[in-house]
């Protein structure tokens, strides 16, 4: 007799051998218990079949969220520290599924009825698909009500350098602690027969070094060493100002987050449930997540979405991806506020773990991110479609939290009638809905059909998009089509994830290093260096530097030199200075004005403009301006008489 579920390439087919391998422990106590209920073993053998098929199959339960924790929990084993990736993390990171909300068709022949039928609810008709030319109520308003006035929580009226708002995040204290560590690591690797010099490294020299991964991320070369070149037209004079190239990398041999005596005792729990894969970083961690939360307070929209940072290291950490740029590394939930790109809170994926509600990693995610208690209430979250399921929407909602984001078909309890649904040869800018209580769904067609899911918006209110459409005469033209109110504010305000790594990108501090805590420190830094920038944008707001800029002022600050302009003094003479035209006089009356004309040095100099003149000073040889309105000529000869 066969099971009720066969192998195949669905998200629940692949997903139910690993229960099915988890629960065969149990079986014969079921066996027992079976037979001392009086069945007989061929009965007891296809009841054990049928049993194990039901359970198989049998994900959700509208009552018991218990019991489908608890299975999840044995897929993914935290004390398993094998290097290799689980089925569930291939689904999470390669296929972007969750098992816990990905389902198959609920009228598919080799799915097995569901478990306890009596607990469910009655089954109900499904939902139509509305039209245009229905209306759609509005969904129950949502207090915007903060913890704290969103925006900068520093006074407006003090200055703020670019060191001062990046000590936010790397405080002194939080600098000693490294420095601490450093210098214990450092120890303990001189006593195992490390062959370099070692003087223990300050507050101040950190900071210097610091600054040195900023220059680096700024001024790219292929190598450390490159740096410190000497006798070259390549070399680069200023790292070796700062420090030498040797104490440069001896300090990034030793850097560390955690207390090292520590780590052993960590490492010995290694393959138990209390063994800490985050361990060497957490200090570090905790201190910029707390900054992140305490100097800003964002603003009502904000984005949950994931982001890599490089690593080809540390098997059991390390997860890969498909559709990001960077396609192996560690992976990184985090909260953006959708204005800005503001990193407000992140957390690091630390492979297999039992998860706190057992709804699956794309649920607890974003619950883990979305704290009420320092949020506070009425706020916007905007996720794309791993993330999006009704539940999670449903219960965000009760906690006073509306919610938009991309949805797929296959999510549990997702609408998938086919009543006035859209087809392939739907017209572009139609759109269906259906109100499930606070749910919205809408489905819109444009080049392809595209599924949102709200909690804040009516299906439609007036907006439109422009697009370019290709006439029957083979000409490009641009016409207006109408959209949903759902897709028209998800395409605007999911990006903050993404703008807050564009941010990150433009000077990134990743580099070659061999330890892949190293990897997340330097992460924390230009988290650090990012924010740092954001509040400083906030707080100046029209006379904000550039990115580029602030991170040259940071730099400069970190190693405690300052940027000069170089300027190359032009000698007076002296003598006496009479203006001569600068070339020849030509024959031709149409070119006098413009021939020989040179830059004004005065304007240059003083200025910052580029403005040309053809008279220069016969004593000095310097072009200058000689005109009624800029009369270059005499600023220049203040002493002249």
């Amino acid at each position: 007799m066969q099971t009720g579920v066969q192998e195949s390439d669905s998200p629940v087919k692949k997903l139910s051998r690993p229960i099915r391998e988890s629960s065969a422990d149990d079986q014969p106590t079921r066996k027992e218990q079976v037979a001392k209920d009086g069945g007989g073993p061929a009965v007891q053998a296809t009841k054990d079949k049928i049993q194990e098929s039901d359970d198989d199959c049998n994900f959700s339960s509208d009552e018991s969220g218990e019991e489908e924790g608890s299975r999840f929990e044995l897929r993914l084993d935290p004390s398993d520290e094998s290097g290799e990736d689980s089925e569930e993390e291939h689904r999470h990171f390669e296929l972007r599924l969750d098992p816990a909300e990905d389902v198959c068709d609920e009228n598919a022949e080799n799915i097995a009825p569901a478990k306890k039928k009596a607990r469910r609810l009655p089954s109900r008709q499904p939902l139509s698909w509305k039209t245009e030319s229905d209306g759609d109520a509005a969904p129950p308003t949502l207090r915007f009500l903060p913890k704290r006035k969103p925006g900068v929580q520093l006074s407006t009226g003090d200055s703020h350098t670019p060191l001062d708002l990046f000590k936010l995040f790397f405080s002194e204290e939080a600098v000693e602690t490294l420095c601490r560590n450093t210098n214990k690591q450092a120890a303990r690797n001189a006593a195992g027969g490390a062959k370099y010099k070692w003087l223990d490294v300050g507050v101040s020299e950190f900071y210097s070094y610091i600054g040195l991964i900023f220059y680096m991320a700024t001024i790219k070369r292929d190598h450390i060493t490159d740096y410190w070149r000497k006798n070259s037209i390549f070399s680069i004079p200023f790292p070796s100002q700062v420090m030498s190239r040797d104490r440069y990398r001896t300090i990034s041999w030793n850097v560390h987050m955690s207390d090292p005596d520590e780590d052993r005792a960590n490492d010995a729990k290694r393959g138990t449930s209390e063994h800490d894969r985050l361990f060497r970083v957490k200090p570090l961690m905790c201190t910029i997540q707390t900054a992140c939360k305490a100097f800003y307070h964002p603003r009502r929209s904000l984005a949950v979405g994931e982001r890599m940072v490089p690593c080809k290291g540390y098997a059991d950490m390390t997860e890969h991806t498909t559709d990001k740029p960077t396609k192996l590394g560690f992976k990184l939930f985090v909260l953006a506020d959708s204005s800005n790109g503001y990193t407000v809170d992140f957390s690091v994926y630390s492979g297999r773990k039992k998860f706190p509600t057992g709804q699956g990693l794309s649920y607890d995610s974003v619950m883990s991110l979305v704290d009420r208690r320092y949020l506070g209430s009425g706020y916007h979250v905007y996720t794309d479609s791993f993330y999006t399921s009704p539940k999670l929407f449903r219960d965000l909602f009760a906690c006073k939290f509306g919610a938009c984001g991309a949805y797929r078909e296959s999510r549990r309890d997702c609408p998938r009638s086919s009543v006035n649904a859209l087809t392939e040869k739907s017209p572009r800018g139609t759109y269906r809905w259906i109100r499930d209580g606070p749910l919205l769904f809408v489905k819109w067609m444009d080049t392809r059909e595209v599924s949102v899911c709200s909690t804040i918006h009516t299906a439609y209110a007036g907006d439109a998009v422009r697009r370019k459409v290709k006439c029957k005469q083979g000409v490009w033209t641009t016409k207006s089509f109408p959209c949903p109110s759902p897709v028209v504010e998800y395409n605007k305000l999911m990006g903050g994830v993404d703008l807050s790594e564009q941010l990150i990108q433009y000077h990134a501090a990743q580099h070659k290093t061999l330890k892949w805590y190293r990897k997340l420190f330097l992460h924390f830094l230009d988290i650090a260096a990012t924010n740092a920038y954001i509040l400083h944008k906030e707080l100046q707001q029209q006379d904000s530097m550039t990115p580029k800029a602030f991170m040259e002022e940071l730099t400069a600050q970190l190693c405690g030199v300052t940027q000069k302009r170089q300027k190359t003094p032009v000698k007076k003479a002296s003598c006496v200075h009479v203006p001569v035209p600068g070339a020849e006089v030509v024959a031709d009356s149409r070119t006098r004005a413009s021939a020989g004309r040179r830059t004004c040095a005065y304007c240059r100099g003083e200025r910052g403009k580029n403005t040309k003149t053809p008279w220069k000073c016969k004593a000095c040889d310097v072009y200058l301006c000689l005109q009624p309105d800029r009369n270059c000529f005499e600023a220049w000869h203040p002493d002249q008489d």
